[in-house]
């Protein structure tokens, strides 16, 4: 401890090695003059500005200036290992360089202008003392420039008639303000759509505007230029400039298992090709063909002789991509050298803006594609490991899993998982005070709809997948011992942001081994003692998920997953028509098993905000309900909600929070559950060290009996449900690997429901026994 004191104090004067006359930075801050009369999005941000400092001040360890002192602790005079050691754990210190702060200055200055505020300044100042330096960057806006008339000018007028069949999309508007991003999104909006319509040489560079700001009054008139193609030079040197061109697709050429490393390498490589033709693909393999012509067929969106489209290839790398099979895919076009040699004429006759009559032509050539698709590795195998502890609980579950992505040659997912699991008790009996957890599944994926009928059209539109899941798993608690069984038939389709889920097939079979009577009655509660029943579970269930987390992946994003699953209405229909006379007290059974009847939901919603490149603020609500009804009297076991662990509220071990304001029951193994949950997380993320990345955490929540519960005690009740949750707090540790993030966290009760009233501010008596510590691998939201 003194050895850190004493290294905390030396880090303190960071000043000490300085050069002569240099100054520390220490601290930059931007203040924008407020403009009142502009509206809220039109105004420029802090955080916009941020990105043009060019001077970052050095990063500091727990609050001092240690990596500063580590690397001025190292001899300039010398070079040996021990001093390089020093070099690369430590950090140089930033040095004021007035040139890099004129730099910065002149950096906002530029993208206010871009913004439209073409009068705006920035003027820095630097505060000077101890040898240390803050520079404040004082930012004005003033008014914006805003667009006045728009017109077009087309050099190319084959074009014309096209581009202004879609200016119901432009982004140009009188009036806007003059932004130059708004004004390259448009360049980009105009080069896509021709993209879209066989100009596959098309670019941005093809639009230009002539921007005239004589006009007074703070408006700027605009002409979009849209430029002919540069087809070559003449003798003299003269570029000769024609019409774009409109291309066609003539071959398709498909490299189902392309090696790059062989490809270039190996030079029997081209001998060893064969080829395939299937419905307008060339399927070009090396010995063996292992991946089927109809799966390649119905994921490549291309089709000879027709016109290039930018969003069908855009669309075929998505599917290829979607297959999970392939690692990387290269879509590559060349022009045909015959189609150079002679111009294939098309031609546009109609009437010009005016009225007039008018014929233009353009000409028309022909593209060779090569699909290149890289596998990736067919055969996989995976670790995941996730446990929770505290002053009284110990619990750890690890997954081992087989994965192997091409099984029968049609791109079909082959998994295989086994998971086990163990907790112990401290407290309580001497006996009983461990429980262990077995399991093993498997699932097979087929990129396609399998259906009794023909679904090839939404085969094709939809990247749909067909899942089979069958598995197995045991669980041995203390006061009970039970088995489930289940089998599910699915099926997924999705596009762009938006995945569904339907699984028609989905069945469960609970059977309680045994339950110990003294465990029944120490329940109370008779909702619960139903759900430790033998039961089977059939019905149906689906889910939604939307997210744009790869699209924003350094701005913030958004993820949506919704459940639902219904079990049981078919066959108690089925029954009440072959049985309608049954006792009230009685329920149906098949196969002399007791089938459930209920709907769950659940909602999930996670924000991401970033703060910085390496920053980020994640924000997660989670809201689920059960409701048993007919056949049953209450949800079973494994459908009912629980909160705590690795994952939710992390002040307490998993099962161990709730119901509602219940008194906690001594046990060995405390299984709070309920048929509802509502909870919220908040999370800081934010770069410690090189790989170490810290967080700090708020989760507050709980869980609740709605609708069906025995006490007011765990009741959900709408007007004080919010002076029943839990509270915690708590920071944690992600190391991130690239490939793996591994989390620890320590979570810190603040208020906890379930304990005597006056008590439940249980951080005013700090205890370990209020805190639970967990890891996992992954963020947990």
């Amino acid at each position: 401890m003194l050895l850190l004191a004493a290294a905390a104090l030396a880090a303190c004067n960071a000043t000490k090695h300085l050069p002569s006359g240099a100054y520390l930075l220490t601290k930059n801050q931007v203040k924008i003059e407020k403009e009142p009369e502009l509206p809220k999005e039109d105004q420029i941000t802090k955080l916009e500005l941020d990105k043009y400092i060019r001077q970052q001040p050095n990063k500091r360890f727990l609050g001092t200036n240690l990596p500063i002192w580590i690397y001025s602790q190292a001899d300039t005079a010398k070079n040996n290992g021990w001093n390089r050691f020093k070099r690369r754990l430590g950090a140089a210190p930033v040095l004021l360089d007035s040139a890099q702060t004129a730099l910065s200055a002149g950096g906002m200055k530029i993208y206010m202008d871009s913004k439209g505020f073409l009068d705006s300044e920035v003027i820095p100042t630097v505060d000077t003392a101890d040898r240390k330096a803050q520079v404040t960057y004082h930012a004005r806006q003033g008014e914006p420039f805003r667009i006045g008339t728009i017109r077009y000018d087309f050099r190319d007028r084959f074009v014309k008639a096209i581009i202004l069949s879609d200016t119901a999309n432009t982004l140009l508007h009188t009036g806007n303000i003059f932004d130059a991003n708004v004004l390259d999104n448009e360049r980009a909006r105009i080069t896509n759509f021709l993209k879209n319509q066989g100009y596959y040489n098309f670019s941005i560079n093809n639009i230009s505007y002539v921007a005239d700001s004589t006009v007074g009054g703070r408006r700027i008139d605009l002409t979009v230029l849209v430029k002919q193609y540069m087809a070559g030079y003449d003798t003299n040197g003269e570029a000769v400039l024609d019409n774009n061109r409109i291309y066609r697709i003539r071959d398709i050429n498909v490299f189902p298992d392309y090696n790059p490393t062989v490809a270039t390498t190996d030079s029997l490589y081209k001998t060893r090709l064969d080829t395939v033709r299937y419905r307008g693909l060339n399927i070009i393999y090396d010995t063996k063909q292992h991946v089927r012509s109809e799966i390649l067929r119905r994921t490549i969106s291309l089709y000879p002789n027709a016109l290039y489209s930018a969003q069908d290839v855009k669309r075929t790398y998505d599917n290829i991509m979607r297959l999970g099979y392939y690692k990387s895919a290269s879509i590559l076009f060349t022009e045909v050298a015959d189609s150079t040699q002679k111009d294939n004429f098309i031609s546009f006759v109609g009437t010009d803006s005016t009225g007039s009559d008018e014929a233009d032509y353009t000409a028309e050539h022909y593209l060779s594609c090569e699909v290149l698709c890289t596998p990736a590795l067919r055969q996989s195998y995976s670790v995941n490991l996730e446990g929770t502890t505290s002053a009284d609980y110990f619990g750890v579950m690890a997954k081992v899993g087989y994965q192997n992505r091409n099984l029968l040659r049609g791109v079909e997912l082959f998994e295989v998982n086994v998971r086990g699991g163990y907790e112990f008790m401290y407290a309580g009996s001497k006996y009983k005070s461990d429980a262990y957890e077995f399991g093993v599944s498997t699932s097979f994926s087929f990129p396609r709809l399998l259906t009794p009928f023909r679904v090839n059209r939404y085969n094709h539109a939809l990247n749909p997948r067909t899942r089979i899941d069958l598995s197995y798993n045991t669980q041995k608690r203390p006061y009970y011992h039970r088995d489930l069984a289940s089998a599910v038939w699915g099926y997924s389709w999705g596009k762009g942001r938006s995945t569904f889920a339907l699984r028609p097939i989905d069945l469960t079979l609970v059977n309680m081994r045994y339950v110990q009577d003294s465990f029944l009655k120490n329940l109370v509660n008779p909702y619960l003692q139903n759900s430790y029943t033998s039961q089977l579970i059939a019905g149906l269930s689906g889910s939604y998920l939307y997210t744009n987390q790869q699209k924003n992946a350094n701005r913030g994003s958004i993820a949506l997953r919704f459940n639902f699953e219904t079990n049981g209405n078919l066959l108690n229909a089925l029954y009440r028509i072959g049985f309608p006379n049954k006792e009230k007290d009685e329920y149906y059974t098949l196969l002399g098993i007791r089938y459930a009847q209920y709907f769950r939901t659940d909602l999930s919603f996670v924000k991401n905000f970033w703060l910085g490149q390496k920053s980020a603020l994640v924000y997660r609500f989670f809201g689920g309900f059960g409701y048993a009804y007919g056949n049953s009297a209450a949800l079973p076991f494994e459908r009912l909600f629980y909160c705590g662990g690795s994952n939710s509220m992390r002040g307490w071990a998993a099962r161990t929070l709730g119901p509602g304001i219940d008194g906690r029951i001594a046990s060995d193994y405390p299984s709070q559950l309920g048929n509802m949950r509502l909870e919220m997380n908040l999370e800081a993320r934010f770069p410690v060290w090189g790989f170490l990345h810290g967080a700090v955490f708020c989760d507050v929540g709980n869980i609740w009996f709605a609708g069906q519960g025995t006490t007011p005690e765990n009741q959900f009740q709408l007007r004080n449900f919010y002076k029943r949750v839990g509270l915690n707090t708590g920071i944690g540790a992600r190391l991130d690997f690239n490939f793996f993030i591994f989390r620890l966290d320590w979570g810190i009760q603040l208020h906890d429901p379930n304990v005597n009233p006056g008590e439940r501010w249980v951080i005013r008596n700090f205890s370990l026994k209020h805190t639970a510590l967990s890891f996992g691998v992954g963020y947990p939201f």
